[in-house]
Formats: structure tokens, sequence, C-alpha cells
């Protein structure tokens, strides 16, 4: 079932621009919404393991050429119906069969071993309804341990809860009034669009990103990470709902228990991703500043002819990436999309930093010939900020992460791989 309705995507504001040559004049004329130690740890060291690559390689290898077969497919349709239905029924009973593993993994883990077992079957999707409990143990927030689980749910939530009751009443201090505040203001810039202007979700995201904020003054709050506890939100809020499409559902119906228990998880989960991306949100954004320029480089690399296009026509990749990396491409494509890209960020090692640089080189190649066609400075900056993925699903995310990963394997492990 699908999460979020097709179509669905975060609002872009339309552009009618008069002819301009620089950044500083686009951005003049522009309207953007962005301005600019746990001892239950235990999956954090199979984080560090690669997973099997031969296994995800070849399977990076299939997705890629199944696209491929599909887009030439008229060319030989008659000749080669039978044998493609052939293979898409197989293909299908190995979907389902991985699904079933995955069940009998969350279900039943006691080891490093099922964890690792976790992530192999995740990297190609997880179903919706053993989403929330993969998610949280992929992130390290459950144990791998079954027997220990509902434990540390319940002393992390009341350790959230602590929290809540220690700083929350401050928001208000001189001190903190400037976080508050700009928490407030990007709160009803998130997607979707119903879910956001439902009074209990702002008050549960005001508190999750408050808490995370005190909590974390080497950054404090930042324009974008307000993005990044909104799939952990929906997701969980899936676990206690039947309803396909979430962004219809009234939160304030849950019974408050349950709405702490996603306040809770929201804010553990989607602490420990950020705890792999802080540099991104401390002084100066240097992580972004130097993905960016690795993005670059690259790109350089993958596509010289994208690479020169754009430097030829001055646009610098800051200009468009650095919201790639702020918001992790959550302004780039729908809430859905989003949601299945997490599935395998949280199951490669370091997935949120290092493995996201690989999808948004695929992301960018991916437009090539809609790049190459524009020949103009702002033309190119209004495609590159608005790009048509308003109907995306999972074929194309599963095309762009294989691509993604076939970048990674190419490059990762060459020294000097970013550099000509």
């Amino acid at each position: 079932g699908t999460l979020i309705k097709p179509g669905s995507k975060p609002p872009t504001t339309p552009v009618k621009l008069k002819k301009v040559s620089t950044f500083q004049e686009f951005e003049s004329n522009t309207s953007d919404a962005w301005d600019l130690g746990d001892d239950d740890d235990e999956l954090l060291a199979i984080a560090a393991e690669n997973l099997n690559t031969e296994v995800v390689m070849e399977t990076a290898h299939k997705v890629i050429q199944n696209h491929s077969k599909l887009q030439e497919q008229h060319k030989f349709q008659e000749e080669h119906l039978q044998e493609e239905k052939q293979v898409e029924s197989a293909e299908l009973s190995s979907v389902a069969c991985g699904d079933n593993r995955l069940v009998k993994s969350v279900s039943e883990g006691h080891t490093s071993s099922s964890s690792e077992e976790l992530r192999k079957l995740s990297w190609s999707g997880i179903p919706k309804r053993v989403r929330p409990i993969a998610w949280k143990l992929l992130s390290g927030y459950l144990p791998a341990n079954v027997d220990r689980r509902e434990s540390t749910l319940q002393r992390k939530r009341k350790e959230y809860f602590a929290f809540v009751e220690q700083y929350y009443d401050s928001r208000n201090d001189e001190n903190h009034q400037d976080t508050y505040r700009q928490i407030h203001i990007d709160i009803p810039r998130m997607s979707p669009e119903v879910l956001r202007l439902q009074p209990k979700v702002t008050e549960i995201f005001e508190r999750i990103l408050f808490i995370w904020a005190i909590r974390h003054p080497a950054s404090g709050y930042v324009q974008g990470i307000n993005d990044l506890v909104t799939p952990f939100f929906i997701v969980f809020v899936c676990e206690y709902i039947e309803e396909e499409v979430v962004e219809n559902f009234d939160v304030s119906s849950l019974p408050e228990e349950v709405l702490q228990n996603i306040e809770a998880d929201s804010y553990w989960c989607m602490s420990k991703l950020l705890d792999g991306i802080q540099d991104n949100y401390t002084f100066a954004q240097p992580g972004i500043q130097k993905k960016v320029k690795m993005l670059e480089e690259l790109v350089s690399r993958i596509d010289e002819q994208v690479h020169r296009h754009l430097d030829q026509h001055e646009v610098k990749y800051l200009q468009f990436a650095f919201r790639w990396m702020n918001n992790l491409l959550m302004r780039e494509v729908p809430l859905r999309c989003t949601i299945r890209l997490w599935d395998t960020y949280q199951s490669e090692p370091e997935g949120f930093s290092h493995f996201h640089l690989y999808v948004c080189a695929a992301f960018l190649v991916r437009w090539r010939k809609e790049i190459l066609e524009e020949k103009d400075f702002q033309e190119l900056l209004i495609f590159l900020q608005n790009l048509p993925t308003v109907h995306w699903g999972n074929e194309e995310i599963s095309v762009l992460l294989a691509e993604a990963y076939r970048l990674k394997f190419a490059f990762a492990d060459a020294p000097n791989h970013y550099k000509k």
C-alpha cells in the first residue's frame, strides 16, 4: 500500500523571472522556503560491516538491466512476451520470499548475525507492515534481542518525557526563545500539507525539535532538521492505524499513550540519524560544504559532459545541491520515495552520509538529457531546483539506488577517487 498519495510533493514556488545571469540576481528574484552512548546500541557495530558485496552488486546490475529492458520493450514485445512473463513471475516470487524472510528476521532476531541479515534484506525495501520495527532495529534504537525490546522501549520513552519535563518549559527563556521561534516558523513548511496543519502534529514536532536542539548545543537547531522528523513520524503512525493514505488521517484521534510512544520513538530515531551527520548542522555547516565539493568532484569523474555544461553556464553545485545535503533529498522527491530511500540508507554503513553522496551523484546524472538541453543559467537553475519527480515511486528509487551502489562500488575504494 502507498503511504502518501501519488503526486504528493513538497510545494515549490512557481517562478516566472526576468533574464538573470548571476546567482545573486536569481536569488533576489526567487522565493524559496529554505533561505537559507547507550547500552542498547548492539547494531552500531554491525553498521561498520559491509553488506555482502556480490549479492548487492548482482541486485544493482539486475535492477539497472531490467529498467533498460523495460524502456526498449516495445521494440521486441511480440518476440519476448512469454519469456518476460516468466522472468517477472520469478522476480515476484523472489520478492515475496524476501519479504517473508524479513518479517521472520524482525520478529525472531536474537543475535548480531540476524541483525546483519535484517540489513541485507532491508536494502531492497521493507514491507510496510514491518517497517516501524525494522527502522527501530536498523537505527540502533531497539536491541536485536527480542526479550529486551519491550523494556528498552519503556525505558527510552520514559527518558524522553523526562527531558520534556526538564527542558520544554525553558523554550520561552531568553537563551532559547530564538531556537523555539525558528522551529515554530519552520514546521508549517513541512510536508505532507494536511498532516502539518494538524495542531497535535505541530505540538509533537515542536517538542521533538526543541529537546533535540537543547541537548545538542554544538549545532542547536538548523533549518532542515525539522524535515528529518517527518519520515519517522509517518512510519511510526502507520504502526497503529489501518489507513493506506496517512496524510488524510486525524492524528489527534489516536490515544494519548500511542501519541507519546510515536513522539518518543521519532525523537530517538531522528537523534540516531543526526549523530551520523551532525557536522552538516554545526556552525557554517562544514559537513554540507565538504559533501557538495565531493559531489562536484565525483560528477566530474562520472559524467564530464554534464559537469562541464554546468561549469560553462556558471551554475555552482552549492546553488542546487546544498538543499540535497541539508534535507537529504526530501525536498526533491515525494515523501513516499524518501521513506523507501531511507530503508536502504538505514541498511548501508554510513547510509545518510557516505552513500547519500552517491545517490545525489546518480540523481544529478539521471537528468543529464534535460540538463544538456538547457542553455541558460536561469533555466538550468530553475530546473535543478524543481526536478519533475512528482510521480516517482518505488521503481524510480530502486533504479536510482542501484546506480548509486554501482558508483560506490566503482569509486569508493579507489585511491583519490574524487580527484581527476
